[in-house]
């Protein structure tokens, strides 16, 4: 039976995949964007959990660590937004 860590590797591995194919799959910049950066915050998530053992770390520390991933992806699509709109 596969660990956590196997599961977070087939999850990532599946994750790039979806990152290069979405662009010919999506054809709406901002839609496009939006789901590559989730893509990107879900696999940070999963690694500062998993890779980086945050999963055993106090919940102040999980909830610091996921808020910044979130900060930066929101932070990334709204550039990409304003960069669409102009």
């Amino acid at each position: 039976m596969p660990g956590r860590l196997d599961i977070t590797w087939l999850v990532l591995i599946g994750l790039a995949l979806a990152t290069v194919l979405l662009p010919q799959l999506v054809p709406r910049p901002l839609l496009g964007d939006a789901l590559l950066l989730t893509f990107a915050a879900i696999k940070g998530r999963r690694i500062a959990l998993d890779f980086m053992d945050l999963r055993a770390a106090p919940a102040l520390w999980r909830g610091l660590v996921s808020a910044w991933i979130l900060i930066v992806v929101l932070f990334a699509w709204l550039a990409s937004a304003v960069i669409a709109l102009i």
